[in-house]
């Protein structure tokens, strides 16, 4: 075997990596079993509205109420930094914004004493990104990171002037918000998830843990991912290869999850793949135990939902992208225009597996997909 065909790391790559012998950086995270040695991949075979408007919103490290406008009546403050993020204030987004706040810190920027951030969680509510966007726009901070399509999508109907730093799952030329990838103009700019070939590459996971599924629905909700036609056709491109009738199931709700699934189990031969999207990535939990519930394989896109009792997941590091993000507001605070900031792509993708939710679904996990997982819940 030649060492040339290990799973190894490429800095810079931009291309999922899959067993089908593509470069990229994986992550290995905390808690899950680490793969130590080199592996080699050529033995591998793959055949709700806001009740209040003065409602509360958790912050890092306290509370803070809204309206922000009084706040921002402040004289002479201190560079101002927004962070709105399309999910709720669990861990997952703790994790990611701790990787931001910890990078901008190593650029000289230290919270509280030179520059302030606040930060504030829709948690998958359309309704409330909408008038969170409006109530940012308004304080007119010195940059704002925002994280989800329906948040970034909000911010740009609110404002042309204050500068954005996205990190969010889609085209951004295709849905209009930027101009282009290399000179995105105006006052937006960030860091993607979206790759065109992603499609192909959850269905070539997907059929190496479950080789007899035959029909693949795509869950999303259209209201927080209303650029969901992409990553669809995606997939619609991939689907002959692998021999699977790809199935659209949009969902606003997560009865509408159960729903879903339960259709999947009574036609049999059924899985599905998770979209990203601020909407299933809040209600991970549901969605898992509908999945383990109806006996169905299921691809998610990211590693929390494995961690979470999701069979397998594969997709770009957030974590990583949240903390590249820092890099672009460290120079929008020292003059950089945002349209002078190309927008990046992910060059570090992880594949997780659940063995035990694998063994109570009766599937069996190839060694080889095991061996080159960067994380093995056991």
């Amino acid at each position: 075997m030649n060492a040339n065909t290990r799973a190894n790391v490429t800095a810079g790559s931009s291309t999922p990596c899959l067993p089908s012998g593509e470069d990229c950086n994986r992550g290995i995270k905390q808690g899950a079993r680490r793969q130590s040695r080199p592996i080699l991949l050529q033995d591998v075979n793959w055949g709700h509205r806001m009740s209040n408007r003065r409602e509360m919103i958790t912050l890092l490290g306290g509370a803070a109420a809204w309206p922000l406008i009084a706040r921002a009546q402040q004289p002479d403050r201190m560079p101002r930094i927004i962070v709105l993020m399309g999910i709720a204030n669990d861990l997952e987004g703790q994790e990611r914004v701790a990787a931001f706040r910890e990078r901008l810190q190593a650029a000289g920027w230290g919270e509280g004493s030179n520059v302030q951030i606040d930060y504030h969680w829709v948690g998958g509510d359309a309704d409330r990104a909408r008038s969170y966007a409006a109530e940012v726009a308004r304080v007119k901070p010195n940059v704002i990171l925002a994280n989800g399509n329906a948040v970034v999508a909000a911010l740009k109907r609110e404002t042309q002037s204050v500068p954005i730093v996205f990190v969010l799952g889609l085209d951004p030329v295709e849905s209009g918000l930027i101009a282009g990838l290399a000179h995105p103009g105006g006052n937006i700019t960030g860091f993607t998830t979206f790759e065109p070939e992603m499609g192909g590459k959850w269905l070539e996971v997907l059929k190496g843990i479950a080789p007899r599924v035959t029909r693949v629905a795509l869950i999303f909700n259209p209201a927080t991912q209303p650029d969901y036609a992409m990553f669809v056709r995606s997939i619609e491109r991939a689907a002959p290869s692998f021999a699977v009738e790809p199935i659209t199931m949009p969902v606003h709700s997560v009865i509408e999850v159960e729903d879903a699934m339960a259709a999947l189990r009574r036609e049999g031969g059924g899985s599905f793949i998770v979209l990203p999207d601020v909407f299933t990535s809040t209600n991970v939990d549901a969605i898992v135990a509908s999945a383990a519930q109806h006996g169905l394989p299921a691809l998610y896109p990211f590693p929390f939902f494995a961690r979470r009792g999701g069979v397998v997941s594969y997709g770009p590091s957030l974590t990583d992208l949240f903390r590249r993000s820092a890099s672009y507001v460290d120079r929008i605070l020292r003059g950089t225009k945002p349209g002078e900031l190309p927008v990046q792509s992910p060059n570090k993708f992880e594949l997780a597996i659940n063995l035990k939710t694998a063994k109570a679904l009766g599937l069996e996990i190839p060694p080889t997909l095991i061996a080159i997982a960067d994380e093995v819940i056991e």
